[in-house]
């Protein structure tokens, strides 16, 4: 496979999981709001500015909005041109890299990723967001599904289909830990929340925006819990948007692509997945709330961050033949 069709695979499907993910953050503080106690101030930094932080985008933001609120927030993340990890620019990115890969991909997967950029780009999704926020973000959460769905049923599970696996589940990984960090963010201003009755809608709230409520519910018996729920997003098996199981998927995922053994490592991306798949089958709740739940999750965003380099690196880099030649000649 090009070097150039397999990154154009991998990035269409990046895009939209994030632009699934970021749909569900935002569902999931928009029922945060909803539930809160009553507030003379509804629109506050405290309730809005943790996005922000969970996205890395606040410099960005602070270039193109004057204040921070509810309505510039879901607009930044929604909407803004500016912000080229907003909704609407990562279902533009997905359909270019579709675009240019049309042969590689079933023509129901152009349809799914084609309708939701044409609707994405009309009157009537706009008068959704306007009419009812909730049920716009649940529309993009659902259409991203259906896109999953398709790709499963139409597309031949081989290079191709890995590297879509690959880069959903970087992005879920990735996504996981900032939905689990946004209540870190959250509970940054006022710790007297904690424990309360508030904290435990927040929480809920949390596995809701990975549609883990009732996953969770059927697992714990004994209520929600803030270790538990960090236990079962964060290390759980067969829950799949746990960021144990997404490490998995990846992990077997580059081992398909390279042929090489699971016991084994053919590049740097696969050495690297290995140590944090490893890792995370041997990581226990305690261990990882007690060296810091928000510092744990912040050092595996990293790692994932050198997994996509080293797969980018590994396959999606062109390196004239001539030149590797020659390389591979010196080092003999």
């Amino acid at each position: 496979m090009l070097s150039r069709v397999a990154d154009s695979l991998y990035w269409m499907a990046r895009y939209i999981e994030r632009a699934e993910n970021n749909a569900r953050i935002l569902d999931v503080n928009f029922m945060l709001t909803l539930d809160a106690e009553h507030s003379e101030e509804p629109d506050t930094q405290r309730e809005w500015l943790p996005i922000l932080n969970t996205l890395e985008d606040q410099a960005l933001f602070n270039k193109v909005y004057p204040v921070v609120n509810g309505d510039t927030v879901c607009d930044f993340v929604t909407f803004a041109s500016e912000n080229p990890n907003s909704i609407r620019s990562c279902i533009a990115g997905a359909r270019e890299n579709a675009r240019t890969v049309r042969e590689y991909i079933s023509s129901e997967m152009w349809e799914r990723i084609n309708s939701l950029y044409l609707w994405l780009n009309s009157v009537e999704a706009r008068q959704l967001f306007e009419t009812s926020t909730i049920d716009f973000y649940r529309k993009i959460v659902d259409s991203a599904h259906q896109f999953h769905g398709t790709t499963n049923a139409t597309l031949t599970h081989g290079d191709g289909w890995n590297f879509l696996q690959v880069g959903k589940y970087l992005e879920r990984a990735d996504s996981a830990s900032r939905i689990l960090d946004l209540k870190y963010h959250i509970l940054l201003p006022s710790g007297a929340q904690v424990g309360g009755d508030i904290d435990a809608v927040q929480w809920a709230a949390v596995l809701k925006t990975c549609s883990a409520y009732e996953a969770y519910c059927k697992i714990y018996l004994g209520g929600i819990t803030p270790s538990k729920v960090a236990e079962f997003l964060i290390l759980h098996d067969s829950f799949p948007r746990s960021i144990r199981y997404c490490v998995d998927q990846l992990d077997e995922s580059l081992h398909k692509i390279s042929g090489c053994d699971g016991a084994h490592f053919s590049n740097e991306a696969e050495r690297l997945a290995g140590q944090l798949r490893s890792d995370l089958h041997y990581e226990t709740i305690d261990r990882i709330i007690k060296a810091g739940l928000h510092q744990y999750l912040d050092r595996t965003q990293g790692r994932l961050n050198e997994i996509a380099g080293a797969m980018h690196k590994a396959y999606c880099e062109w390196q004239d033949p001539d030149a590797a030649q020659t390389q591979s000649q010196s080092q003999a």
